[in-house]
């Protein structure tokens, strides 16, 4: 099979979507079938039995399971904080990296909690991209090797993938993707980010409506060097690889959402092997992921990033298939009704 690193051009990846592996169908018919005679009402665990079929179909086994669950955060800093759009320094990014390394973030407790291994992929932090509202934010060279470096950091015998984030600036990136992608306002895609007051907000929107107007022509995965950065490129190929690879992916909020909106708006069908572990407090993101027709694990007024809310979803997911997997059928339990 073709890989990323086979190709030279963002549309040979674009055109990838068409022969990457899709879901396993005569295991989806058989999870469903297992589903329908446990001991229980039809339907009675709700989004759970939804789960377990998905892994299923990825995993093409009636009895999926979760080995290594595998969280990578991805990390970049942004040529577009020059315009002031973040109320912290980009050294800010190379701090909570050490920070997720020595295990002191949430990310690395809720890895813990869910039985995530954490691996933390830092992308060129010494070199932010540049500004978008002045120009591309990364060449086509640039935007392929943070693709490449997203596929190549997911280790060979991960069963489920957790994408998460970090980068100062990154939630004006996520904007003006989002925006770009599927339109309306930029006053309509932006948040809070790190604590952005109402002026800061207003400065992030003024900006992505410059960059908007310079970019106007981009489409599709173009919008990664229109708008960049390297950790939205990255998770991009992570979700590439895993596809290629038939690994289920638990993509984290608002900013790990938007990193992907470019494969979407490329095919939608790129994103068919990943579920939304949650609904963020930015603003921006129920709009987002309606737009992807995705419906979130969890809602918990969160907006952390870093893979967070995908972490706690990990659990749900661990949950449903220890159901699917453990339940007795009504045969087996000797039980009238199935």
């Amino acid at each position: 099979m073709t890989t990323l690193s086979d190709l030279k051009t963002l549309s040979e990846v674009a055109a990838l979507a068409s022969s990457l592996p899709a879901a396993d169908e005569a295991a989806v018919t058989a999870a469903r079938a297992r589903q329908d005679s446990l001991t229980k009402p039809p339907g009675a665990l709700g989004r759970l039995e939804e789960l377990a079929i998905f892994m299923a179909g990825w995993q093409g086994s009636e009895r999926p399971s979760i080995g290594l669950a595998q969280t990578l955060v991805f990390a970049g800093n942004h040529g577009i904080c020059a315009k002031g759009v973040n109320p912290f320094p980009q050294e800010v990014t190379a701090q909570m990296v050490a920070n997720f390394r020595n295990g002191g973030a949430a990310i690395n407790q809720l890895c813990r909690a869910s039985g995530a291994d954490l691996d933390v992929v830092a992308l060129d932090l010494d070199t932010p991209t540049a500004d978008f509202s002045e120009g591309h934010a990364m060449t086509e060279a640039e935007v392929l090797d943070a693709m490449r470096r997203g596929a190549a950091a997911i280790p060979t015998s991960a069963s489920v993938l957790i994408l998460g984030e970090m980068g100062i600036g990154n939630s004006t990136v996520a904007a003006a993707l989002a925006a770009s992608a599927f339109g309306g306002e930029a006053t309509n895609w932006v948040g809070r980010g790190t604590g952005s007051d109402a002026a800061g907000k207003a400065l992030k929107a003024a900006v992505i409506e410059q960059g908007r107007t310079r970019h106007e022509g981009a489409r599709g995965l173009d919008l990664l060097m229109a708008f960049g950065g390297r950790e939205q490129a990255g998770i991009c190929g992570a979700v590439i690889e895993a596809r290629a690879r038939r690994i289920p992916v638990i993509l984290d909020g608002y900013i790990c959402t938007a990193a992907v909106a470019p494969l979407f708006a490329a095919d939608p069908g790129f994103l068919d092997h990943c579920i939304a572990g949650h609904q963020s407090a930015e603003p921006g993101h129920a709009r987002l992921l309606s737009a992807m027709g995705k419906t979130p694990v969890l809602t918990l007024d969160m907006a952390l990033g870093e893979g967070s809310g995908a972490a706690l979803a990990l659990g749900v997911l661990r949950a449903a298939l220890e159901c699917h997997n453990g339940m007795a059928t009504f045969a087996e339990a000797q039980v009238s009704g199935g």
